[in-house]
Order: C-alpha cells, then sequence, then structure tokens
C-alpha cells in the first residue's frame, strides 16, 4: 500500500507536466484592403500537408490552437472579395506563443499587387525572401482548383521603353515557372506585361519608383 501511495503522489505531481504541450495561437483579423475595416467572412482553415485538423468560421476575426511544427493555411472569402490565403508558420510565434496574421481582402475586379514579391535589380531572378507569398498563392490555387489567374507585369518608367516590356514580361513568366514547379497547371495562368505604361504614381523618386515595380494578379475565374 505504501507503494502504490507513493506512486500516485509522485504521478499527482509531475502529470501536469506531462500533460503540458506546445499549443500556440494563430489571430487575426479579416479587413478590407481599401477601408482596411473589419470584413465578415467565410473563414478556414487547416493542417499543411494533410489537412487533418481543420476547422472553420464565419467571422471578421479568428484564433484557433495550433501544435508542433505543422503549418496550417488560413483561407477567407466574402461576397464581393477575392478570396485569399496565407500560411501560418509555428516558426514564427511571439512570446506569447501568438502568431499574428492578419488577412487583406480586395473587392472582385480589383487586380491584387503581389507586394512582397521582390527581383533582382533590373533581372528576373526572384528573390527568395518572396517565396512565401509565391507558396500561399499556389495553396489558394490548389485549393480552388477551378481558379485561373492572369500575371500582370510592371517596370517604372525610366529607361528604355522595349527593355522595360522585355522584363516585366521575364518576370512575370518567372513567376508563373515557379507556380508551374508547385504543381499549379500552366493553363491556369495567363501572363501580360506592361513595361512602365501604367504606372501607380507619377513623382519622380525613389519611393514613386519602387511602388510602380511591381506584378499584380487579376483572377480570371474562381
Amino acid at each position: 500500500m505504501r507503494i502504490i501511495g507513493m506512486t500516485l503522489v509522485l504521478l499527482t505531481l509531475f502529470l501536469p507536466a506531462f500533460a503540458q504541450t506546445d499549443e500556440m495561437l494563430a489571430q487575426g483579423k479579416v479587413t478590407d484592403s481599401r477601408t482596411g475595416k473589419g470584413v465578415k467572412a467565410s473563414i478556414r482553415y487547416s493542417s499543411i500537408p494533410t489537412g487533418s485538423i481543420f476547422g472553420r468560421f464565419n467571422d471578421s476575426t479568428f484564433s484557433f490552437p495550433i501544435f508542433g511544427t505543422a503549418k496550417y493555411q488560413i483561407t477567407a472569402g466574402a461576397e464581393g472579395y477575392n478570396p485569399k490565403t496565407v500560411i501560418v508558420d509555428p516558426k514564427d510565434a511571439d512570446g506569447g506563443k501568438r502568431i499574428l496574421r492578419d488577412i487583406s481582402l480586395t473587392p472582385k475586379g480589383q487586380t491584387v499587387v503581389l507586394s512582397h514579391l521582390i527581383f533582382a535589380q533590373g533581372k528576373a531572378t526572384i528573390d527568395p525572401k518572396s517565396y512565401g507569398e509565391l507558396d500561399e498563392l499556389a495553396q489558394m490555387m490548389k485549393e480552388n482548383g477551378s481558379m485561373e489567374i492572369q500575371l500582370e507585369g510592371h517596370t517604372d518608367n525610366t529607361g528604355s521603353p522595349k527593355a522595360n516590356l522585355e522584363l516585366s514580361q521575364d518576370r512575370v513568366d518567372a513567376v508563373k515557372k515557379y507556380l508551374v514547379e508547385k504543381d499549379i497547371a500552366k493553363k491556369r495562368i495567363l501572363t501580360k506585361a506592361f513595361g512602365g505604361s501604367q504606372p501607380l504614381r507619377n513623382e519622380m523618386t525613389p519611393e514613386a519608383r519602387a511602388a510602380n515595380r511591381r506584378v499584380e494578379m487579376r483572377i480570371l475565374k474562381d
């Protein structure tokens, strides 16, 4: 009896330690890309790659626990908006074991600027820092098997218009190649080059030129 009693005492003392997990929280809000206001959306999440852990919300915010080292995809969609998928990684958790990731939705009919897409100066070489955003785009297209997109390339308007047109084409071709290597069918990705003919900003400043150098995505079919 004494041995059994001592065993129970030890289990009682150490059970909380054994029961501890590496639980973290993925949290964020869904907003309108123009106004920054919250958008009530259908939000789905699932673990990658198996999808064995999943859930759903209908709200403008989300919060759910994640465990271990698996990444999770979160897709938000709302009437009148293009859907968007983001990927959260436990490695990005803060000191409070939270992964904060907001989702900004663009109204249908508008292009989506791939704002984290970076190229080497004057080249079509994709910077590895851009892979995260492109992986999210690939994941969204896998989840929406009928989705078709058009990648539209833009440069600033300095230099030769012909060279700028060629560079913008080379860059969208590089993005398409990356997505195809992620198992997205070629026929689902169209490309179009504009060179420097459609600037977002007309000031002759480094900031304006940087804003004009971009790739935009247009959803043709979702």
